[in-house]
Formats: C-alpha cells, sequence, structure tokens
C-alpha cells in the first residue's frame, strides 16, 4: 500500500496522462462543397490555435470559384493544432485543423495580465526621458554666454534643417507605387465565364426606349399599401420580370440554349422560366436564380429578389441559388448606366438590360411632352434567334411596360 502513494501523487505520470488525452482530438477535414467543386482558396481563419469554439461556430472560410464556403466546428472543443494556412489551395476532405471536444478551458483571462505588464514596460522609457531632456537644457546655456562673439553664426544653423527639408519635399511628390494581389477564385471564374460567351455566342445587341410614366404612376398608387400588406417594396424589376416571362412564352426560343458540340448540338426549349438576376457583389457579379418566375405575381416576384439580393450581399447564396437560369435580367440603371450592352450569361441564349429613367422631350399626339424614359438592351445569341424574333421580344415588353394593364389579359 505504502508503494501505491508515490504513484498516484507523482506530478510527472499526472502530466503525461494528462498530455496523452490532448492528444486524443479531432481531425477536421476540407467538408465537400458540391459535386463540381473539388478544391478551393483557405481565405481566412476566424479562429486560432488555443481559441475555444461552440458547437457549429464557423472556423475558417474557404473561397470557391462560385461561393465562399463556412467551416464550421461539429462539436465545442479547443483548437490545439493549425493544419493549413491562408491563400493555401485545400482539396475536399484535406486535413484542416485538429478540434478537442471539451468544455471551455479554465483561465480565458490570461491575457490581462500579459496586457497590464506591457503597460509598464512602456512607461518606464517615458520617465528615463524626462531627464535627457534635462540634461540637454543646459546644453546650450554655454553657447547663448557666447552670443556676442557667434552673433553672425546662428544664421547658418537654421539653414541647416532647411537642407533637410529638400529631400523630404522629393517623397512628398506625386504616389506611384502599385499593388499586386492574386485575383480571387471567383473573379477568375467571371473573367472565364464572360470570355467564354464572348467567344461562343454570336451576340448582338437591339435597343428600345420605353415611357415609364405608367408604371411609375402604377408604383406610387400602390407601393405604401404593398408594404404594409406584404413588407416589400414594390420597385420597377417586379414588372420587367413579368413582362419578360410573357414575352419569353410568346417566343420560346429566348428562353432556349444550345447543348453539346459539333454534329451533337441541340436547341433545349423550356417551358419554365428560371430567372437571373444579376446582383452586384464586393466579390463579383452574382446572378442568382428565381425558380419558376412565370408562375408568380408581382409582389412574389419582388419578394425573392429582395430575398435573393440579401442574401449575395450578406455572402450566404448557396450553389442552389445560382445554378441553372434559362434568362437573365441585369439592372445597371441602379448605378447610372444610360446605356450598355449586357454580355449572354451562358449557356442561355439572351440577357436584358435596364438603365436609369432621364426626363426626355418626345412627341405624343402630334405635341412635345416631357415623360422619364428609360432605354432597355436586349443582348441575344444570333445562332438561336433571328433579328425579327429579337426585336419582336423587346418591344413586346416596352408595350407590357408602357401599359401595364396588359399584364392581366396576357
Amino acid at each position: 500500500m505504502a508503494a501505491s502513494r508515490p504513484l498516484l501523487a507523482s506530478p510527472s505520470l499526472a502530466r503525461a496522462f494528462h498530455a496523452s488525452s490532448l492528444s486524443l482530438g479531432e481531425t477536421i477535414k476540407v467538408p465537400s462543397m458540391a459535386e463540381s467543386i473539388t478544391e478551393g482558396t483557405l481565405k481566412q481563419w476566424l479562429k486560432k490555435k488555443g481559441d475555444y469554439v461552440e458547437a457549429d461556430e464557423e472556423v475558417a472560410t474557404i473561397e470557391t470559384d462560385k461561393i465562399d464556403v463556412a467551416v464550421n466546428a461539429p462539436s465545442a472543443g479547443t483548437i490545439t493544432e493549425i493544419l493549413a494556412q491562408e491563400e493555401d489551395t485545400v482539396t475536399v476532405g484535406q486535413d484542416l485543423f485538429v478540434l478537442e471536444a471539451g468544455p471551455a478551458p479554465e483561465g480565458g483571462a490570461k491575457s490581462e495580465p500579459k496586457a497590464e505588464e506591457a503597460a509598464p514596460a512602456k512607461e518606464a522609457p517615458k520617465e528615463e526621458a524626462a531627464p535627457k531632456k534635462e540634461e540637454s537644457a543646459p546644453a546650450p546655456a554655454p553657447k547663448q554666454a557666447d552670443a556676442p562673439k557667434a552673433a553672425s553664426k546662428p544664421a547658418p544653423k537654421p539653414a541647416a534643417p532647411k537642407q533637410d527639408a529638400a529631400p523630404k519635399k522629393v517623397g512628398e511628390g506625386p504616389n506611384r507605387t502599385e499593388t499586386r494581389v492574386k485575383m480571387s477564385r471567383m473573379r477568375q471564374r467571371i473573367a472565364e465565364r464572360l470570355k467564354q460567351s464572348q467567344n461562343s455566342a454570336a451576340s448582338l445587341t437591339t435597343f428600345n426606349e420605353i415611357d415609364m410614366s405608367s408604371l411609375m404612376s402604377m408604383r406610387t398608387a400602390y407601393k405604401d399599401d404593398v408594404l404594409k400588406q406584404h413588407g416589400v417594396k414594390l420597385g420597377f424589376m417586379s414588372a420587367f420580370a413579368r413582362a419578360a416571362c410573357i414575352a419569353l412564352r410568346e417566343i420560346p426560343a429566348a428562353n432556349a440554349s444550345i447543348e453539346g458540340e459539333g454534329s451533337g448540338e441541340q436547341i433545349v426549349y423550356r417551358d419554365y422560366v428560371d430567372l437571373s438576376v444579376a446582383v452586384a457583389t464586393p466579390k463579383g457579379l452574382v446572378t442568382p436564380v428565381v425558380r419558376n418566375a412565370e408562375s408568380m405575381s408581382f409582389i412574389e416576384i419582388e419578394q425573392a429578389i429582395v430575398d435573393l439580393g440579401k442574401k449575395a450581399r450578406d455572402n450566404k447564396l448557396t450553389l442552389e441559388d445560382m445554378a441553372g437560369g434559362s434568362f437573365t435580367i441585369s439592372n445597371g440603371g441602379v448605378f447610372g448606366s444610360l446605356y450598355g450592352t449586357p454580355i449572354i450569361n451562358v449557356p442561355q441564349c439572351a440577357v436584358l438590360g435596364m438603365h436609369s429613367i432621364k426626363d426626355r422631350a418626345v412627341v405624343v399626339d402630334g405635341k412635345i411632352v416631357i415623360r422619364p424614359i428609360m432605354v432597355v438592351a436586349l443582348t441575344y445569341d444570333h445562332r438561336l434567334l433571328d433579328g425579327r424574333e429579337g426585336v419582336t421580344f423587346l418591344v413586346r415588353i416596352k408595350n407590357l411596360i408602357e401599359d401595364p394593364r396588359l399584364m392581366l389579359l396576357a
């Protein structure tokens, strides 16, 4: 019995036993992101080694060419090891970090004493600096005593700092520095898709002008009621989306796409409209999709667009939100664009571009009047749509917007 007491009380044995339990942490791997995505860039560590995390708390962010993927902790615990660095390319299933499950460690405020210790360290040199100034103060005293002998010498002394100021002025000139940053995966993907569109589609753009008076009057009359009843602001996007769905039903080629290569190319016609809405985000342009827009009302379309826009700005879009799409609407008018030729979002074959509304003098019934005019553009793939169909499609949208009541009869 006496021999067992030293074993239980042995601190070295206790430390070794504790260390062995720490080594039993769980290795967290890069999660699966999507069927078409096998790798990404580790963009940011939100936690560091030694941090305690709760279950489902976000630990890191992986950037892919489509979305950002959050890596969450599967359980509460402490991060004991980091296995990848920021900007590293990581693949699905790769070891990312080690997590030791368990409650939060005690003594989490160890960083506070460090801050207190750092404070006096900074104060110490300040106290030493004071006597140095006092020692330098008597130095000029004897110089003043010799003032009669060196009355003419003070002039060159101020000249010395002026000579030192000359090189400083040279440095204050125009800044000609350059900064090089790595292109993000999303930016690379956007560039690839846009260039693919230019290389593959026979793009042609047609323009038209729309008198927005009727639609603006309708919006003014009902926007407050819509906001109260449905909690959404009535904008112009829902009207253009609804008009586009009607025009796409009448001209199905504008809602089609070409699939396959060479002699195996096929035209795919759709009896539904998955409407891609271009949304600008800090990381680049994304096009989330409103599914089955042809079956939605004005309010439902507006609500769907608002929800997708918020998810895009909050960086919470999923791959399902952006997959597919049969027709795209891009509203450059929110940034003040007056004219523009939108680029087709392949494999789609057409895109509608909205622009800013400007008051212009137009002729109505032989009289010159001022009307709010929007220029709209339709870029379409000439391989699928001929000029007659493209122009007819845009004119149909023009007529529906200028008299929104026609949408009730379509």
